[in-house]
């Protein structure tokens, strides 16, 4: 399903047409509307990001509807398109700090926790711009329901390509669950520990 990216010079096929009536309805003024088409495109974010690269803009835009559900779908679908322009989607972090501290929705804090994660791993700078964030949220949400799904984003984001005192900071940050936790909690912990070691 992969559509050219030169539409312009062509007519659109009927499921590019589909398509971009579901990214207009992310603005649409109906709450239903918004979350309909978010899900939508959520779904076709896993299984083809690319197809969602020339909308980023108006998915980032989309952070700022008042309703969980919208967001978090957006937040899902960024980051999947974070391998493609981590760039552009680095434009969203303002949209992800308010998400990973809204106080209604663990969906929501989980989602921009992921986001923030897959971010950050992709290079030394951006795992500088993303930390302080992650580590706020590994605070804050220790123990919670969503916390356990939460740690496995943080494994994704303690392999990548992290700035030296990201490394030492997150190293710092897990040491106390990977000597004195239990079962899964202790397990998921050391394996960061292991990732952010220096390499031998």
């Amino acid at each position: 399903m992969v559509w050219p990216t030169n539409s312009e010079e062509r007519p659109l096929t009927n499921n590019e047409e589909q398509f971009e009536k579901l990214v207009e309805k992310l603005s649409a003024s109906s709450r239903r509307e918004r979350q309909v088409a978010a899900a939508a495109m959520a779904e076709l974010a896993r299984v083809e990001p690319a197809i969602l690269e020339p909308y980023k803009d108006q998915i980032i835009d989309a952070l700022n509807r008042p309703e969980a559900q919208t967001r978090w779908e957006c937040l899902d679908m960024l980051t999947a398109l974070v391998p493609l322009d981590a760039k552009t989607c680095e434009k969203a972090v303002d949209g992800a700090e308010t998400a990973l501290f809204d106080e209604g929705s663990g969906p929501l804090r989980l989602s921009a926790m992921r986001f923030l994660c897959k971010l950050g791993a992709t290079s030394p700078s951006l795992s500088s711009k993303a930390w302080p964030l992650i580590d706020e949220g590994i605070q804050c949400y220790h123990g919670d329901v969503e916390f356990s799904d939460m740690l496995n984003a943080v494994i994704d984001f303690s392999s990548g390509d992290l700035a030296p005192e990201v490394k030492e900071a997150l190293a710092a940050r897990m040491a106390f669950d990977a000597a004195n936790g239990r079962g899964s909690l202790k397990k998921r912990a050391s394996l960061i520990l292991e990732n952010v070691q220096p390499k031998k």
